[in-house]
């Protein structure tokens, strides 16, 4: 069976929480997806953590702008973790993989697999945010033809069969359970409530067994962190699982 994780944020609670989960269902091949760190929370501590792991591990939007843009055109999220972070932690940062084909023809991606900072599932229209049509998937899909395609990025949890040989899963994010954007439109992402979320797989006859996790856990702390660090926007999202209270 395997665990997948995606979008931590510097959610050191979260990912606490979701790691005594995996424990009590004694999982033990995890894929981490990306944007591990980003936010005004633990990413120092956060990264402590996923370097000591042996999981398959990608690098996420977030992951690429902290280490490969100015710190000068950071925004409030990526500044805040490129100051706490140290030199190793950076570098291990920059030495992540956008992608992974493994084995089982799984396809590990953070957004799109060409663009880490596209949605994969979901289309921004008006300000408006809906499920991705199949040809939108199969368009952003570029031709890749892996059976089994597991993304993050939208934070979103989401099942989505295109095809009869094509699955696509984003399992949700662990740390953060709603934000705001402004690319490539203003929207906002939400789901409702501040739980932890990942998913699990397991391969049966009949072909890829999936459940979306939710995990309760002390989302209080998480929010209270974000409220010491000045992001009023964070605090509400940790809590509520909205972006306005």
């Amino acid at each position: 069976m395997i665990a997948v994780l995606a979008d931590i944020h510097g959610n050191l609670p979260a990912l606490e929480a979701v790691i005594a989960d995996l424990q009590q269902r004694k999982i033990d091949t995890v894929f981490n997806l990306g944007d591990h760190a980003s936010g005004p929370l633990w990413p120092q501590e956060t990264l402590t953590f996923l370097m000591q792991q042996p999981w398959v591990q990608i690098a996420g939007n977030h992951d690429r702008q902290l280490v490969q843009q100015p710190p000068a055109t950071h925004g409030a999220s990526d500044r805040y973790a490129f100051e706490r972070l140290d030199e190793v932690q950076k570098n291990w940062l920059a030495a992540l993989p956008a992608s992974v084909h493994l084995p089982a023809d799984i396809l590990l991606c953070h957004g799109t697999p060409a663009d880490d900072d596209r949605y994969l599932l979901e289309t921004v229209a008006q300000g408006r945010v809906r499920p991705a049509r199949w040809d939108e998937i199969n368009q952003r899909l570029a031709g890749v033809t892996a059976s089994l395609i597991l993304c993050g990025h939208t934070h979103m949890p989401r099942i989505i069969q295109v095809n009869d040989m094509q699955l696509i899963v984003n399992p949700g994010s662990v740390g953060l359970p709603a934000y705001s954007d402004t690319a490539p439109e203003p929207h906002v992402m939400e789901t409702g409530s501040p739980h932890a979320r990942y998913a699990l797989l397991e391969k049966r006859a009949q072909g890829w067994h999936v459940e979306l996790i939710a995990v309760p856990y002390d989302h209080q702390s998480a929010a209270t962190q974000a409220h010491h660090n000045g992001r009023l926007d964070w605090e509400i999202a940790l809590r509520t699982g909205y972006m306005q209270a």
